[in-house]
């Protein structure tokens, strides 16, 4: 659906989308965080690379049983076998969380460490909040400042807000109007991402076949696999634009 038609379509359609949302939060089971230690590292030689995950369910790993089988745990074993480096790994996360309460709530966590790479991803629960565009710009770029000023100027990989249309718990029409709200958000992500110095933002791709077995038991966060396939569309993100890479970080 196109975004603008969906803005025109939410007034006429407000009872049944609050309706719907309602319902969808009734019968969504709430899953846990994936166990296991926020830190981590994988490989054994050359100069360590510093990976720091910043951002909402999908960084916490929910639908997942361990961080390192979700999104932050497998970018770090893509890039680790990419570069033939060890890559020491943090998260900072909390489910629910928008790129807004990301600045006050998360930054916080990064005081005292370094870092070479920033993954960030949120955007769900932004679109969810009908939050506009220009606010979404807004609020990232001064998350991505605020992230480092307390680790320094790393490489920052803009993950692209997944695409809600695709999420198998959500009914249309809210699917429709949800997906062109990420949509919406994925435009301004990408123009941020251009105008900002070693930004790296990649696309969330996801085939509209088939992709159930993508997601978990709740059909709105990611299966083990649906997050293996993520960091591997991350890391060749970067690949793909090793001109904003320091040379040290080529594989």
């Amino acid at each position: 659906m196109n975004r603008h038609l969906a803005t025109i379509l939410i007034p006429p359609l407000l009872p049944i989308l609050l309706a719907q949302g309602y319902w969808t939060r009734k019968r969504t089971p709430r899953l846990p965080d994936a166990a296991g230690s926020l830190a981590g590292s994988v490989g054994d030689e050359g100069e360590p690379i510093r990976l720091v995950a910043v951002g909402e369910s999908t960084v916490a790993g929910i639908g997942a049983p361990t961080q390192e089988t979700a999104l932050t745990g497998h970018l770090a074993r893509e890039l680790s076998r990419r570069t033939q480096r060890r890559v020491e790994w943090l998260v900072a996360a909390r489910s629910g969380i928008n790129a807004r309460l990301s600045l006050v709530e998360l930054v916080p966590k990064l005081t005292g460490q370094r870092a070479d790479i920033v993954l960030l991803a949120l955007g769900v629960n932004d679109a969810i909040e009908f939050h506009t565009a220009r606010r979404w710009a807004t609020d990232v770029e001064k998350l991505i400042e605020a992230i480092r000023h307390e680790v320094g100027d790393a490489l920052v990989l803009l993950a692209g807000v997944p695409p809600l249309d695709c999420f198998p718990a959500l009914p249309a029409p809210l699917n429709f109007v949800l997906g062109a709200r990420s949509a919406a958000l994925g435009q301004a992500s990408i123009k941020l991402a251009n105008r900002m110095k070693r930004v790296v933002h990649v696309p969330f791709e996801i085939a509209r076949a088939g992709r159930d077995e993508l997601f978990c038991a709740d059909g709105f966060h990611p299966s083990e696999l649906g997050y293996k396939l993520w960091a591997e569309q991350l890391a060749e993100g970067l690949a793909r634009n090793e001109d904003k890479l320091a040379a040290d970080f080529r594989g």
